[in-house]
């Protein structure tokens, strides 16, 4: 089980920071979607450079322009790239058509799929890595969490990984890990903590007593 570090800030700088604070806990160091809309390709460059024993996620939600946009990513040191479970199959299939190419991994996000058994069904016929359960931050504002869609998804996927986010934190992260997710994603409760290697150690600490 992996942890993924959601950055959601747009400045560089202010990243960089905090990887370096936390970056013992962290297997995969997510490239936000503000962050990319932000700062672009940059942010995926400057963390494979400093960091280069570490995963790298660009959340680039793709909706279009599969192939491009992926190789984008891929090219600038992304080991991940994401695209919307919503989106047209032919650009789900173009990602993973790069992905392949690049010896790299796709993800699938399930924010706002309507119907989770036809959805999997899909991108696992077209060989996505990763079906990622997520609760958007505006969802999060009207109380939903992603634990409901995550035991729903598991009951149909048969071959790719899953990931699941959507504020999760140290006091709730124990619900999630008895699912045993493949990654564990996690932003705000670490990088908005007021100790953000705290948070993040004893996220870690759970995840490797809940594997043992």
């Amino acid at each position: 089980m992996k942890l993924q570090l959601a950055y959601d800030g747009i400045h560089l700088d202010d990243a960089v920071r905090c990887i370096e604070q936390i970056q013992e806990y962290v297997d995969i160091i997510e490239i936000g979607t503000p962050f990319v809309l932000s700062v672009g390709m940059e942010g995926v460059r400057t963390m494979r450079r400093l960091f280069p024993e570490k995963e790298i996620l660009a959340d680039m939600k793709i909706m279009d322009g599969g192939k491009k946009e992926a190789e984008m990513a891929f090219e600038s040191g992304a080991d991940y790239v994401t695209m919307l479970g919503v989106t047209d199959r032919a650009t789900i299939a173009a990602c993973v058509k790069a992905a392949k190419q690049y010896e790299k991994k796709t993800v699938v996000d399930m924010i706002c799929v309507p119907d989770f058994r036809k959805t999997v069904a899909d991108v696992e016929a077209l060989g996505v890595d990763y079906i990622a359960v997520h609760t958007g931050s505006d969802q999060q504002l009207l109380g939903r969490t992603p634990l409901e869609d995550l035991k729903e998804i598991q009951q149909y996927v048969k071959n790719c990984r899953i990931a699941v986010a959507g504020g999760i934190n140290s006091s709730t992260v124990q619900e999630y890990l008895s699912y045993h997710p493949d990654i564990l994603i996690v932003g705000k409760s670490i990088t908005q903590a007021k100790n953000p290697k705290e948070e993040a150690r004893r996220i870690k600490e759970a995840m490797e007593r809940a594997v043992i």
